[in-house]
């Protein structure tokens, strides 16, 4: 299979944005070698959104594989669609600048396209380690915090603002004093958990929704296996003549929400870019629609007593 062209969406801030992206979060964490080798495929396949995050610890290994692909002329940086997002420990209104700003000398950037609130709370400032320490947790000033996010953009060290694990609560929140709307909500999305509050809620205020663990990231920490053992998928992958994968990916592109996609074996990278040329019908649909929701990620690491979350239905606002 040689280079594939994926599809871009427009965002709210004028700039296109490649519906599939590939993740880099990744559990063990991959060898150094592994990873260059990865990006360095997944570039040559057509891969062109690639996303990080401070927590992630894989800002410095993107920005070295990138770095490799501009100079031996695979691609150019304004080709690339690079994520980044802003832990806990910097979510107060006078780290988020120099928060950035350390992730783009890591990355070896001069700007990133998107850059996110990570998480709707803050932490104590100190190095960030998962677990995470529940004796950290604050709630988040975010008027304060997405008016430095704001401040980001216009300094064009991102080119788009949005946020990840936002409820609709929290997001009509943060519009109520928004100059700058965000871009983006990258959050938990797969047939086993469909979001059906969050996407039309977003869809109206236009934000994008960006699906993570869009197979539910078996064998994580932070994962479900309810996505790849889920008997309805298996049915329809056989009926399609697809893998149970291609099915939930292709099930995401067609409720018109972006894709993060993290596997760093070049058959599966090549196997999740087969979306675009065939579609799921109104049948398979239909039997989708009528799967048992969960949530894989529930957010109980982000739930404590002395926090600003108390229990998992104040983090998600009743929606789990």
């Amino acid at each position: 299979m040689g280079s594939v062209s994926i599809p871009e969406a427009k965002l709210n801030s004028g700039h296109a944005i490649p519906v599939v992206g590939m993740g880099t979060a990744s559990y063990p964490i991959a060898t150094p070698e592994t990873f260059r080798t990865a990006i360095l495929e997944a570039i040559a396949l057509g891969y062109r959104h690639f996303d990080t995050a401070s927590f992630y610890g894989t800002e410095q290994r993107l920005g070295e594989a990138v770095a490799e692909a501009i100079h031996r002329g695979l691609v150019k940086r304004d080709d690339l669609f690079i994520t980044s997002k802003l832990w806990c420990t910097d979510a107060h209104a006078d780290r988020v600048l120099p928060a950035l700003r350390q992730s783009l000398r890591t990355l070896r950037l001069e700007y990133i396209d998107l850059y996110l609130v990570h998480w709707p709370l803050s932490m104590k400032p100190k190095d960030s380690k998962f677990p995470v320490d529940k004796e950290d947790f604050l709630p988040i000033d975010l008027k304060a915090v997405w008016a430095a996010m704001e401040e980001c953009q216009r300094t064009g060290l991102t080119k788009s603002i949005g946020v990840s694990n936002f409820s609709c609560n929290k997001l009509e929140q943060l519009l109520s004093t928004a100059s700058i709307p965000p871009a983006v909500n990258q959050v938990e999305m797969h047939p086993v958990w469909q979001q059906r509050k969050l996407v039309p809620f977003c869809k109206e205020k236009g934000i994008m929704i960006c699906a993570y663990s869009p197979l539910g990231s078996n064998g994580t920490p932070w994962g479900s296996n309810k996505v790849m053992e889920c008997d309805v998928l298996k049915e329809i992958a056989l009926d399609n003549g697809k893998s149970l994968a291609q099915i939930s990916l292709r099930w995401l592109f067609q409720q018109g929400v972006g894709i993060i996609v993290k596997s760093f074996s070049k058959e599966r990278m090549a196997e999740n870019m087969d979306l675009f040329r065939w579609k799921l019908r109104d049948e398979d649909l239909l039997k989708i629609s009528t799967i048992p929701q969960s949530r894989g990620l529930t957010g109980d690491n982000f739930v404590s007593v002395n926090g600003p979350y108390k229990s998992i239905e104040e983090l998600w606002d009743g929606d789990v």
